[in-house]
């Protein structure tokens, strides 16, 4: 399996496991293999098993006095440490738990909580003619004859940390009984529901019990854990037999968990409850809002969105953590060039700025970044959102309400009326939005915009199609800033290997850069859940409209002479920006070339 280690990658010098897995005699093994010394096992053999914790596995008290290895006392000892010399002693594998790809709800239905507790044990898998068991004192396995007679399959051992143990064996028995629980609580008739028309008739009812316990502790479970999982978005999906949560992290979506239909509708409900939206209705798509904290004490935004489907509401929760949300430029990916070019826009007086890429690309972050940063005491910023991403102190935010006539056009029109230095509006979506941008920008303000563009020249050739007048353009404009978000390396696993020329020339084509003489690649590992990645970062393509270039901005402006001159002022692609990153060991070639258009070139 990709997640395991075998006992011969651990080592192979002879193992002195214990007789029986109590803290005394895991000291002196230890102490006989070298691994921990004798001084530090002798003090806390003194130690009274009361100040250790009654109950706690040998290794986690070790691990938690912080001592050094005995063989390398330049190093701390480990939990791996100790992990890799049990699985050298029992000849068992290793198993790093990736808690996404764990099939909870089938995994904890081989045995009880309490059965699993008692022998220190942690289901994992479950196949036609096995289980996989996770344990973390093999000396004894009386258990296990008894269990495959009444599963009736066949179980293979792989040593799990103890710690890990204790974690996940209560957060996956915990989550299984609040769906069970909510799923036994409600009427037997939610389960044959598959379609919209009978989820409306059952919303009239009340039937769906939001406020259960067990449903209130799902939706808890549920959000602590996107967070703990770096996820981005979290996606409710129903389906006819189960169903299906996923979430979006590194932009990539992994599925998580399966709800029967009825805990799925219940949940749903739950968050539409928090987010102050019309639980009865789900004919029409809504919009709502959460705001949560982390274990830490720092505060998190939600934002929910519903959309009818065939079997429910599919419900979307985009998280927005403030320390991502805003961060420094350096950290988003800006080269030292493009950031003084960029820095240089936003100390204009007036003008337009867009920034445009696809949704998803990080235009948000890049935003609000900016927009903090010249957000002065002396200064006035004013937003026009649609929705309002973050709500920030700093900023004077407006939603745009298009049910009672505040769409941006209008929010616009007002924000000219509240004496502003600085405009972001949302979206320009239509000609009378991108007019009154215009028209804030020629009276005096600065004017911050995203479209929504493959890269930084096509966005003058889509204002000039919505039917903003050239002269206009000329006038305004100052730059645009095109980006997307590329999955970074994990650093625990990328490999070097020689650069492909070909590919290579097909990420710096015009320019001839000399490629390096090795890039790295994806390897995968337990640190990435084996995708090779973990984490993204922008890259960005900086058009500055100079005199030079507003010239040949008119009506019958052609994009490929448009990305000519941009590139002969000092613009650098996209793909550019990304062999940049790829040659600092940042990405991998493979991955610029996904995400990047390949007019980008």
């Amino acid at each position: 399996m990709d997640e395991t280690l075998t006992a011969e990658q651990a080592g192979k010098q002879a193992v002195h496991l214990p007789q029986r897995f109590v803290l005394a005699e895991v000291l002196d093994a230890l102490v006989a293999d070298g691994i921990l010394r004798e001084a530090d096992a002798r003090l806390l053999k003194s130690v009274s098993a009361a100040s250790t914790g009654a109950g706690r596995h040998p290794f986690v008290i070790i691990a938690d006095r912080g001592w050094r290895h005995a063989s390398e006392p330049d190093r701390a000892l480990t939990m791996d440490d100790m992990v890799q010399w049990l699985a050298q002693g029992t000849g068992l594998p290793i198993r790093e738990i990736d808690p996404l790809r764990i099939d909870a709800a089938r995994a904890t239905g081989i045995m009880s909580h309490a059965y699993a507790r008692r022998f220190g044990l942690l289901p994992l898998e479950v196949h036609d003619d096995h289980v996989v068991i996770g344990v973390a004192s093999p000396e004894t396995a009386d258990w296990m004859p008894e269990l495959e007679r009444v599963l009736g399959k066949r179980i293979e051992r792989v040593i799990v940390a103890p710690d890990e143990i204790e974690h996940y064996l209560d957060e996956f028995y915990a989550l299984s009984h609040s769906v069970l629980g909510a799923h036994a609580g409600q009427n037997e008739r939610l389960d044959g529901v598959q379609n919209l028309e009978q989820l409306v008739e059952m919303g009239r009812k009340g039937q769906l019990d939001a406020n259960d316990q067990h449903v209130v502790t799902i939706v808890d479970w549920l959000l602590q854990y996107a967070y703990e999982q770096r996820a981005s978005d979290i996606h409710l999906e129903p389906r006819r037999e189960q169903g299906q949560v996923r979430f979006r992290i590194d932009g990539v979506l992994h599925p998580v968990y399966q709800f029967p239909p009825s805990v799925m509708g219940a949940v749903t409900s739950r968050l539409k409850i928090l987010g102050r939206m019309d639980v009865a209705e789900k004919r029409r798509p809504q919009d709502g809002r959460i705001k949560t904290r982390t274990p830490g004490g720092s505060e998190i935004e939600l934002r929910l969105s519903t959309m009818p489907t065939a079997f429910g509401e599919k419900l979307v929760l985009r998280i927005f953590d403030p320390e991502v949300m805003v961060r420094d430029f350096s950290e988003l990916g800006f080269a030292r060039d493009d950031l003084q070019r960029w820095e240089a826009l936003g100390a204009q007086p007036n003008g337009i700025v867009l920034v445009t890429g696809p949704t998803g690309s990080g235009k948000t972050t890049t935003l609000y970044s900016t927009l903090l940063r010249l957000a002065r005491p002396e200064v006035n910023v004013c937003t026009v959102e649609d929705p309002i991403e973050m709500v920030e102190p700093r900023l004077n935010q407006m939603q745009v309400q298009p049910a009672i006539g505040v769409d941006f056009a209008s929010g616009i029109r007002t924000l000219m009326r509240q004496d502003p230095d600085i405009i972001m509006v949302g979206e320009i979506r239509d000609l009378e939005t991108a007019e009154m941008a215009i028209q804030a920008a020629l009276t005096g303000h600065l004017v911050f915009a995203t479209l929504h563009t493959n890269d930084a020249p096509s966005a003058i050739t889509r204002l000039l199609e919505l039917g903003v007048a050239p002269y206009l353009l000329r006038a305004t404009l100052l730059g645009v800033l095109a980006q997307r978000l590329v999955r970074t390396l994990c650093p625990a696993c990328k490999r070097p290997q020689a650069t492909d020329e070909r590919l290579w020339q097909s990420l710096v084509r015009p320019w001839n850069v000399k490629p390096p003489e090795q890039v790295f690649e994806p390897e995968g590992c337990p640190e990435c859940r084996h995708t090779g990645y973990r984490g993204r970062i922008g890259i960005y393509e900086l058009l500055t409209v100079i005199d030079r270039f507003k010239s040949s901005v008119g009506p019958d402006t052609d994009l490929a002479e448009l990305r000519r001159l941009a590139m002969a002022e000092g613009m650098k692609t996209l793909r550019l920006d990304g062999a940049r990153k790829v040659g600092q060991g940042l990405t991998s070639i493979g991955e610029v070339l996904r995400v990047t258009p390949a007019g980008s070139a």
